[in-house]
């Protein structure tokens, strides 16, 4: 026969009442932690904006004068660069902020390594300099000498003792690439390749004194 006790709930079913039901707790949680992704990175975007902008503008400031001196050193550098300006591009703003440190010192030392090279340039030019005016000022004197005594043996019918037509004629060969040489040396000057135009003539008045004995 049907009784009249009320119903006796069990611990499961107190369980299952207790607790809100999943699909309405998640959606919170998710989110909360988008929220505070978005937060850090809104905070880290500026600064590494910055960063590595600051890095670049070194960089680019650089870039000239590494590809005249340092050559090697940049293309590495250049990498580097690139590397950290696609950190920000694809919005890895804290790998950003990461990596800008490092390669602001590589940017600095390639500056450091141009700096060496560019005075050590300066100071060879300048010696080269020096040496340029005492070769322009013997030089013309030595192809001008030579080549009166190439004219006078070609004119006379007697060449010297120890002499012969066959001699005469490698001497007159070896004058004619003294005065190629002189030439190319006094071109390269013009264009400004200092250090090029003094070997040039150093090797020209060699090979010039060479046949003046």
């Amino acid at each position: 026969a049907a009784t009249n006790r009320p119903a006796v709930v069990g611990d499961e079913d107190l369980r299952v009442e207790a607790a809100p039901p999943r699909c309405e707790r998640e959606p919170v949680g998710a989110a909360a932690a988008v929220a505070v992704l978005l937060t850090a990175c809104a905070n880290q975007k500026e600064p590494a904006e910055s960063a590595v902008a600051k890095v670049e503008a070194s960089f680019t400031e650089l870039k000239a004068d590494a590809a005249k001196y340092a050559a090697q050193e940049l293309g590495d550098v250049e990498k580097a660069v690139g590397r950290l300006k696609a950190k920000l591009a694809e919005q890895d703003y804290g790998g950003a902020l990461q990596g800008a440190p490092a390669v602001a010192s590589t940017v600095a030392a390639l500056k450091a390594t141009v700096a060496q090279r560019k005075a050590d340039a300066a100071e060879l030019l300048a010696t080269a300099q020096q040496e340029w005016t005492e070769l322009s000022a013997s030089m013309p004197q030595l192809v001008d000498t030579l080549q009166k005594r190439v004219d006078s043996l070609s004119r006379s019918s007697r060449l010297p003792r120890g002499m012969d037509k066959a001699a005469f004629e490698a001497a007159k060969a070896e004058f004619l690439k003294v005065k190629a040489s002189w030439n190319e040396a006094t071109a390269k000057f013009g264009e400004g390749l200092a250090a090029d135009a003094v070997r040039s003539a150093r090797a020209a008045k060699a090979k010039g004194e060479h046949l003046m004995r």
